[in-house]
């Protein structure tokens, strides 16, 4: 009997946690084009600018293209990437990113980013709050993502070019 009680007692609790693992991952989707635990480093309160990173991945059969950002907490939301320059890393803003069918594009530190300029609500900036950033593709129109803000990166966040 009590073995009966505690299994059932154990996966309703496990049942009831499941929910709770799918929006630690943060993921969303619309379309072909799913958007992976949007994130960004959390960071002193005069710093300038922000940075958020992400995985777009496009699961269809047609190339899509992100054309643009923006952020309520941000006057200025643009589009970034480094590139290896006379022999020195630099930022520079690019108007799109193309989104390859079948694919996936990284957004992470040293390669492509959404740069957030003239920050309004730097509530929003402290580790474990997070704001709302609105992707407009190309074919897929727009998706609005909750990036997470955090002391660090994750584990998993590549550190390299795309």
């Amino acid at each position: 009997m009590w073995k009966n009680v505690t299994l059932k007692k154990v996966l309703l609790a496990a049942a009831m946690l499941l929910p709770a693992c799918y929006v630690e991952a943060h993921e969303y989707a619309k379309g072909h084009l799913a958007i992976a635990h949007p994130w960004s480093m959390e960071l002193p309160p005069n710093a300038p600018t922000v940075a958020a990173y992400f995985v777009i991945s496009n699961a269809g059969s047609e190339a899509d293209r992100l054309t643009g950002v923006d952020s309520p907490i941000a006057g200025n939301a643009q589009l970034h990437e480094h590139v290896h320059k006379d022999g020195l890393m630099k930022m520079q803003q690019v108007q799109t990113v193309d989104v390859p069918a079948g694919g996936e594009v990284t957004f992470a530190p040293m390669a492509y980013h959404v740069m957030l300029l003239d920050l309004k609500d730097r509530s929003k900036l402290t580790d474990g709050q997070s704001f709302p950033v609105t992707l407009h593709f190309e074919k897929t129109g727009d998706v609005t993502v909750e990036v997470m803000v955090q002391k660090q990166a994750p584990d998993a966040a590549p550190m390299h070019a795309h």
